[in-house]
């Protein structure tokens, strides 16, 4: 008993030593990525604003128009701004429940990095702009298939202009993205459960 006790700790120990081994590279690997994509300082200020306006897209005016103003329109583009509307306020309770326990400093904080733009909170980890704007672009996406391609090919470029411009490391990004993926697989599949619930019910 005393032996696997022993083994027992021992196998936490191990875990635990390789998996902040493990975040540890990660974590180095983002901060390298981050240096060789943030503009520099002598960067044209034409550059500047492009970034700017695409970052800008991100925003919460911007995705909260996109996904009110078409409400009033009817037909397909008001469910896919319903269903967008529904997505962004999900993975944004999410952005920010992850953001508050991770606690990961901007690279502003973190490397002392020049940023482009004005930080919205101390927190870098995940990319609230780059989850808002893909949480968008999927909604659209699956409404109208035929432009599915440039809508999330224009978010991931606005989750890139987060880290051009210097306020969150591309890790941030890459995850922002994710649970707005994660948020709108779930809501469709939750959708789904409910239609076929729906339809028993009615028998």
């Amino acid at each position: 008993m005393h032996g696997e006790h022993q083994d027992a700790i021992s196998w936490r120990y191990c875990t635990g030593v390789t998996s902040a081994s493990l975040f540890s590279r990660l974590d180095a690997r983002d901060r390298a990525l981050f240096t060789r994509w943030v503009i520099a300082e002598r960067t044209r200020s034409g550059t500047c604003r492009l970034w700017r306006a695409l970052t800008h897209l991100g925003g919460a005016s911007a995705t909260i128009a996109c996904c009110t103003v078409p409400l009033l329109l009817g037909g397909t583009i008001a469910h896919a701004a319903e269903q967008g509307l529904e997505i962004l306020l999900a993975s944004h309770l999410i952005v920010q429940l992850v953001k508050r326990s991770v606690g990961r400093s901007r690279p502003s904080r973190g490397i002392a990095a020049s940023t482009f733009i004005l930080e919205p909170d101390r927190f870098s980890f995940p990319s609230g702009h780059a989850a808002a704007a893909m949480a968008v672009a999927i909604a659209y996406a699956a409404a109208f298939p035929a432009v599915a391609i440039p809508l999330v090919l224009l978010a991931m470029v606005v989750g890139v202009s987060r880290v051009c411009l210097g306020v969150h490391y591309p890790g941030d990004v890459f995850m922002g993205q994710l649970i707005a993926l994660v948020t709108w697989m779930t809501m469709e599949s939750f959708a789904d459960v409910m239609s076929v619930l729906q339809m028993f019910a009615r028998r």
